[in-house]
């Protein structure tokens, strides 16, 4: 009998904690980025929730002491990683130095019909403007001669940020409200330094115009790249 109290005991305190991680997290993604697209009242409002979320269990360990400590240590855990995922993020930078694929200079007269080896080809070029972050930089569509065609970012430098992505957008996304139509090219290598982005195969830059950084964890634009 009293292991198998001790048994639903440990199964409880198991099941206080994940569901306090389970909470906590949710609360910061709705918070944080299904709320609003302001960056500074996103990071209040997950402020504010952080907040809501230590008195509800301060609560829960006042009146289940068996539950203080999962209740309160998964607490503590889950702001301390968030809290260090979010500085180190916001705070640090991320440098790369890729080797970039460049424009080949075009070729005329006989020396063009005497080489056969194609070249990569400029498909549209755009400098980069703050939106939501100071920017700097330029993004360049270039067809390969070995064939795909690709996104590079040279001279680029933004601030960091968590979770950041790189979009191809259909319309100038002047702001959070012109992102719905768009293409993930993946995850923002570096917020500084040159970086290449392989394009899908088929995908109209024509329609697909503006690279737009953008942070995913908090729903900001944070630059924008107008393509032509």
């Amino acid at each position: 009998m009293n292991r198998a109290r001790q048994g639903t005991s440990v199964i409880a305190r198991l099941a206080a904690a994940v569901a306090v991680v389970v909470l906590v997290l949710a609360g910061i993604w709705v918070s944080g980025g299904l709320i609003t697209n302001d960056f500074a009242l996103a990071m209040a409002l997950t402020a504010v929730w952080m907040g809501i979320a230590a008195a509800g269990c301060l609560l829960v360990a006042w009146r289940r002491p068996r539950l203080r400590v999962p209740v309160l240590g998964a607490y503590l855990l889950t702001a301390l990683v968030v809290g260090v995922y979010l500085g180190r993020s916001t705070i640090l930078d991320d440098e790369v130095n890729e080797r970039v694929v460049r424009v080949s200079p075009p070729v005329a007269g006989r020396e063009a019909a005497a080489s056969e080896r194609p070249r990569n080809v400029l498909l549209a070029r755009g400098t980069f403007e703050a939106v939501a972050h100071s920017v700097t930089g330029t993004a360049t569509a270039i067809r390969r001669g070995s064939g795909g065609n690709v996104l590079t970012l040279t001279g680029f430098e933004v601030d960091n940020g968590p979770d950041l992505r790189v979009y191809l957008v259909a319309g100038p996304a002047r702001d959070e409200s012109e992102v719905d139509d768009f293409e993930d090219l993946g995850a923002l290598k570096g917020n500084k330094g040159d970086q290449q982005y392989d394009i899908p195969r088929g995908l109209d830059l024509g329609r697909y115009s503006t690279v737009v950084i953008w942070c995913r964890a908090f729903s900001v634009n944070f630059a924008r790249a107008p393509l032509s």
